[in-house]
């Protein structure tokens, strides 16, 4: 369902490097999620004890930002006392900033920001680059284990607009709801993990990889208003997004949000819409 009357952050959901050394040595640190992630379910924990932000603590993303995959999709939402437990253990404490990093291209700490503004957190933001503009910077590096004392965070779900397989439909057909994968798996040309190709009628496509720039880092607000202007939006209509499971399009919302215009997520996204063989399915560059 689609919650037009959903919290929207108000502040900036991207913090710079410089921006977030200067916050890891201020009095009141933020909470650091280490969401290092890849399309196909590799883990990077060991990567995280091989070095890590300091203070970060390693989140894996499909075990504990997301629910079981199955009819669902693959990345559904988690469930809220789960989530509360993970989030806990990671030290995260009610009131309390929390940044997030994955390996640079945005996909898991967008993931991991969205869902933590689902569940009721205000401030959270994105290290913008992630791993790899950490590192480029020579910023502080720890093999040391973080170990945080346990956090008293309380979940409260449904703080970010949210559609399922009939909201998104209803959106393609009358508001604005962005297809964010590569143009060959919108046609239905080419589609590496799903059962069918193709998109949800009415989809217009938006690859969410050119919101970024080649280092990762997200375009600024400006260009991004530009090409989302340029895609449709202006204001009348609201706007959703999808992708394969629900992740990559997590990037879009926050492009979306850096560019001043709210946004829903499918969160089961493509792999949940063909979960039901009656959904009609689209091919083909246009929007069907």
């Amino acid at each position: 369902m689609f919650r037009q009357n959903a919290i929207v952050n108000a502040s900036s959901p991207l913090v710079s490097v410089d921006e977030f050394v200067a916050e890891l040595g201020s009095s009141r640190p933020p909470a650091v999620l280490d969401v290092r992630w890849k399309l196909g379910g590799q883990s990077y924990v060991d990567e995280h004890r091989a070095g890590h932000i300091p203070g970060a603590v390693f989140v894996p993303l499909g075990a504990e930002l997301s629910g079981p995959a199955g009819p669902a999709g693959r990345h559904p939402l988690p469930d809220p006392a789960a989530l509360q437990a993970a989030l806990r253990r990671a030290g995260v404490c009610e009131g309390h900033r929390v940044i997030v990093h994955d390996l640079g291209d945005g996909f898991g700490a967008a993931r991991a920001w969205w869902v933590l503004r689902w569940a009721g957190l205000a401030d959270v933001a994105v290290l913008d680059g992630g791993w790899a503009a950490w590192q480029a910077a020579s910023a502080p590096v720890t093999a040391e284990a973080s170990t945080p004392a346990p956090g008293d965070v309380v979940v409260r779900p449904g703080s970010m607009p949210v559609l399922d397989a009939a909201a998104a439909a209803g959106l393609a057909r009358d508001g604005l709801l962005f297809d964010v994968r590569a143009g060959e798996r919108y046609r239905g040309e080419h589609e590496p993990v799903d059962p069918v190709a193709g998109h949800i009628p009415g989809a217009v496509n938006a690859p969410t990889l050119e919101n970024v720039r080649p280092d990762g880092t997200l375009l600024p607000a400006d260009a991004l208003r530009a090409r989302f202007a340029a895609l449709g939006v202006d204001g009348s209509v609201p706007v959703g997004a999808y992708c394969g499971s629900g992740v990559s399009a997590a990037q879009t919302v926050l492009a979306l949000a850096v560019a001043g215009v709210p946004a829903a997520l499918y969160v089961g996204s493509w792999s949940n819409w063909v979960a039901d063989p009656a959904r009609p399915v689209a091919t083909g560059p246009d929007r069907g």
